[in-house]
């Protein structure tokens, strides 16, 4: 069973993925906040699996929201919810420590497999198109001297897992990481692993920012 907590300022969209949710019997939904405040409260007190969290709410938006709850060190990881045409807020969710986003318009058995991915510590969006988004937006991102930057992290990792950490970061698959470095994909599976407990990221998203922030990776590589 994962618990849901369910943030959006709008009560019909509440109302609308309450219904969905309940409607299959492996997600239950333990509350609902209307905005970012009583979302970070309500997550410490019902510590829910996921946290579905819409982006533009007044007072505290979803992304200081999900910046709060990531940094309380609780269990509860993040799903953000944004439009078409808010992308740019997707980034900076991401880098708030959110596992992923969906949009708005996304189909029910999209969501529902949204949810169960983020609750089992995957990552909601393909790394090619978390690649995508970040080339998108990198201007967002700190400038870069074209170095990589000398980090406690980085040292830490075997030359291996070095290059496990730039593949991730080029927004390669598993079984493209395994083709290219001639590996068995469980293998690969293995070093991902690895590699980001190493480096302290939560998931496969936050290993690709970090690529980012370290200058591994950079816009139009592939």
């Amino acid at each position: 069973m994962t618990t849901v907590l369910i943030v959006d300022d709008h009560d019909l969209q509440r109302f609308g993925f309450r219904v969905l949710l309940e409607s299959v019997p492996d997600t239950d939904v333990v509350g609902e906040a209307a905005h970012g405040a009583e979302a970070v409260r309500k997550a410490a007190e019902l510590r829910p699996d996921v946290v579905l969290m819409d982006v533009r709410m007044p007072g505290m938006d979803g992304i200081e929201a999900t910046r709060r709850i990531v940094a309380s060190g609780g269990r509860s990881r993040v799903l953000v919810l944004t439009t078409f045409d808010l992308d740019e807020y997707a980034h900076s969710a991401l880098r708030a420590g959110a596992s992923g986003f969906l949009l708005k318009d996304a189909r029910p058995a999209e969501l529902l497999a949204g949810i169960r991915a983020v609750a089992a510590g995957d990552a909601v969006i393909a790394p090619a198109l978390t690649r995508r988004l970040l080339d998108a937006y990198a201007h967002h991102l700190p400038a870069r001297t074209g170095d990589v930057v000398d980090s406690p992290r980085l040292r830490t990792l075997t030359d291996r897992e070095r290059e496990i950490l730039v593949a991730i970061g080029r927004g390669w698959t598993n079984g493209e990481i395994a083709a290219r470095l001639v590996l068995s994909e469980s293998t690969v599976k293995t070093h991902v692993g690895r590699v980001l407990a190493k480096i302290g990221a939560r998931d496969r998203v936050q290993a690709v920012i970090l690529a980012y922030d370290l200058g591994l990776a950079r816009p139009g590589e592939h």
